[in-house]
């Protein structure tokens, strides 16, 4: 099957690229102007409907037709000289207020397909600090806070209203909901841009030193830029489709994964035909590209499914937020590997030895140099190089001892937003911005009276972790009511998830009226419960994915032992990431703990992406051990040819993976994820996995024997046949130089 695909895309080459090109372009239009209308930034709405909190959301909007709102902002306005507000300043607020409420705010003109964000926000008065410092203001824009429309509606609207304050002597300062996410979007953008830069001049600068080539340099990128517009197409038109929200972080990760292994992917089968051309330099481009993706097809085809199958898992989680994240990261390294099997080998048809222009040493084969010796070193003495790598790993892997999961936002940065809020939390309670509710329903089906509630709101004032309660607010219907409060932390920490978890919903529960039933909301109260959800997510889909790719390996391999080498060794670069990432953040920085998504976020990529670089080591294993040579020469050999690919893909995604950390949402994942690759490729594929193969010999695959190998009467170690028979004419002189 993979060999009929690449032949085919290689004889059509140019259709086949033009067919990517077009879909590319016309893909890449929908998913850039469609992103944002399928993705929800409301973290309650991914929760399972069984949870308190979410009981709650679903209460708020039935009975009374409100849903927490992601760009609820609270502007805060009080006098230019810091003195108290007076009467007259109250009036003018007011009436300030009531026009921005009716002006309507024109958004520039939207680009093609995207969303017209002109609207007209809902403003309303707040709280008035006890000294009379500063009154607050809720105001509240439709859509979706990540979208950069939306953003430009909020900036003109807080632009305007400083200025009409101002003209009464008046200042403002904005915070919490879409005021916090542009403030943090304009924070990271330098950073970011300087990072993708880098990242960028990472790619190219590696594969010049390696290639000596522009040409291999550029066309990865591009041709991974192309595939990349096809798979943010196909993830927009699934997610309409089949009514699916995304979370606002699946794009940029979507953008990471697929920078990363399409460059390895495209790496693999470089390396695989400089090759190919240089042992056969009769052959034309058009075969020479047929048999390297024919050869290595199989290796990448694996590796990509080993990925699929591992977010796939997700598909299984109560957590909404992963378990739409699985099926978008699985259709994205689905057209990935489509593109590996086609577009990739249709551009080396047609650029041929072009690819490596105007380089001419990679026509003759080196047998020395960083590769060869490593595959020496690690064949000759396997026991000291396994025993190192693991002991590296344990060492590391120690570090998860005592580790603990954080739910708090780290690393946020020191925006106008944060130093409003900062100013708010000395005069009001710290959860004033961020108000929680308690929603009572009848479980009979009869009235509530407010008056049945007075026991409860006098009890929750006095629970631990409240700052203010206020009064019972009844469904038309009366067969539901709101209680609002204040908790006296901040809303986004971990002592606010305790105290809501605890005391305030023990006390909710506990004092609600007879024949009704309690449930509180709330960003702590909702992130207490994705806690819980998390946990149990985790027990689930850990051991469903390694089983998958289990499966996948001895299909792949063929054999019951090379699977459990791969999967302790892979299982050790896990524990071992997850330590140092603890060591550093929990311990070294003094967090809370370790974000909550990272454990199973990491398991994901550096198990099913650092297995791309064991199945390739291995499969290349397996192809040397095929001919009658040794089996510590056939690793030695495999690690020479393999290392430098091997190598080059692991910093490239590494660093794809590192740009994460220069925000600090995605610090964690950014760091845990780069060092995870790293280790992946570098120490598990290169020295560890060779030197358990070396040890093991060609035991490694049992039960199964090679073919070509049942019959030839020699020793595992012992001298082969003629090796001209068997390798290209440079690799079996290097041979009997050795020998």
């Amino acid at each position: 099957m993979i060999r009929k695909l690449t032949s085919f895309s290689t004889r059509h080459r140019w259709l086949t690229i033009v067919v990517w090109t077009i879909l590319g372009a016309a893909l890449s239009l929908v998913g850039n102007s469609m992103m944002y209308d399928v993705t929800d930034s409301q973290a309650g709405d991914f929760l399972p409907k069984k949870y308190d909190s979410a009981v709650a959301l679903r209460i708020a909007e039935d009975e009374f037709g409100t849903k927490p709102d992601p760009n609820a902002l609270t502007v805060l306005v009080g006098r230019d000289d810091g003195k108290k507000l007076t009467a007259g300043d109250q009036r003018r607020i007011a009436a300030t207020a009531a026009d921005l409420g009716r002006e309507r705010i024109v958004a520039p003109k939207p680009e093609e397909l995207m969303k017209d964000h002109s609207q007209t926000p809902r403003v309303s008065p707040g709280a008035v600090a006890p000294d009379k410092s500063f009154r607050l203001l809720t105001v509240s824009l439709s859509g979706n806070p990540a979208d950069p429309g939306l953003q430009d509606v909020y900036k003109k609207f807080r632009d305007g209203a400083k200025d009409e304050f101002a003209a009464d002597g008046l200042r403002v300062g904005f915070t919490g909901g879409i005021a916090s996410t542009v403030d943090n979007t304009d924070a990271e953008e330098p950073t970011g841009k300087v990072v993708g830069s880098l990242t960028m001049g990472l790619i190219v600068v590696l594969n010049v030193l390696v290639f000596r080539s522009l040409a291999a340099a550029f066309v990865p990128l591009i041709a991974v830029a192309l595939i990349g517009g096809v798979a943010s197409g196909a993830v927009v038109g699934a997610a309409k489709l089949f009514g699916i929200n995304l979370d606002p972080s699946t794009p940029s990760l979507i953008g990471v994964v697929l920078l990363g292994i399409g460059i390895d992917y495209f790496l693999f089968l470089m390396f695989r035909f400089r090759e190919q051309l240089r042992n056969h330099p009769e052959q034309n481009a058009r075969s020479a590209a047929a048999e390297t993706t024919g050869r290595v097809g199989s290796a990448i085809t694996s590796a990509a499914l080993t990925i699929v199958a591992a977010f796939a898992t997700l598909g299984l989680a109560s957590f909404g937020q992963f378990r739409v994240l699985g099926p978008a990261i699985a259709i994205s390294v689905l057209v990935m590997l489509l593109a590996s099997l086609t577009l990739m080998p249709a551009l080396l048809a047609v650029l041929g030895r072009g690819m490596f222009w105007p380089a001419r040493a990679w026509k003759t084969e080196r047998t020395g140099g960083i590769s060869a010796r490593l595959g020496q070193a690690v064949t000759a003495r396997p026991v000291r190089y396994a025993f190192g790598s693991l002991v590296l790993l344990g060492a590391l892997g120690a570090g998860a001892i005592g580790m603990k999961m954080s739910y708090d936002q780290q690393g946020l940065h020191e925006t106008a937003a944060v130093r409003t809020a900062e100013q708010i939390s000395r005069s009001l309670p710290a959860g004033v911005s961020d108000p929680h509710s308690v929603y009572v329903q009848s479980t009979d089906g009869g009235d509530i009276k407010a008056s049945s509630l007075t026991g409860m709101t006098r009890a929750l004032a006095k629970a631990q972790g409240v700052g203010e309660v206020g009064k019972p607010v009844l469904s038309k219907d009366r067969t539901a009511a709101r209680v609002d409060l204040f908790l006296s932390v901040e809303s986004d920490t971990q002592k606010a998830r305790d105290l809501v978890s605890g005391p305030v919903r023990d006390t909710a529960a506990r004092t609600a009226p007879q024949g009704t039933k309690a449930y509180v909301t709330g960003t702590a109260a909702v992130f207490a419960d994705i806690s819980t959800a998390v946990e149990k997510d985790l027990r689930l889909v850990f051991p469903v994915a390694a089983l998958l790719i289990a499966v996948i390996l001895f299909l792949l391999l063929r054999s019951l032992l090379a699977p459990v080498v791969l999967m302790i060794a892979v299982g050790l670069g896990f524990v071992a990431t997850l330590g140092a990432s603890t060591l550093l953040f929990q311990h070294g920085l003094d967090r809370p703990g370790v974000s909550f998504t990272l454990p199973l976020v990491l398991f994901l990529f550096v198990v099913a992406l650092g297995t791309d670089y064991n199945i390739l080591i291995t499969d290349r294993i397996r192809e040397e051990m095929e001919k009658p040579v040794p089996a510590r020469h056939a690793v030695a050999e495999a690690v020479r040819h393999t290392a430098p690919a091997v190598a080059t893909a692991g910093i490239v995604l590494a660093g794809s993976f590192a740009s994460l950390a220069a925000s600090p949402s995605t610090q964690e994942i950014g760091f845990a994820t780069g060092l995870g690759i790293l280790l992946s490729s570098l120490v598990l594929s290169l020295v560890l996995v060779p030197a358990l193969a070396a040890l093991l010999g060609r035991g490694l695959w049992w039960p199964r024997r090679s073919a070509k190998t049942q019959g030839r009467h020699h020793t595992p170690d012992g001298p082969p046949p003629a090796p001209e028979e068997y390798w290209p004419q440079a690799s079996a002189r290097a041979y009997s130089e050795r020998h």
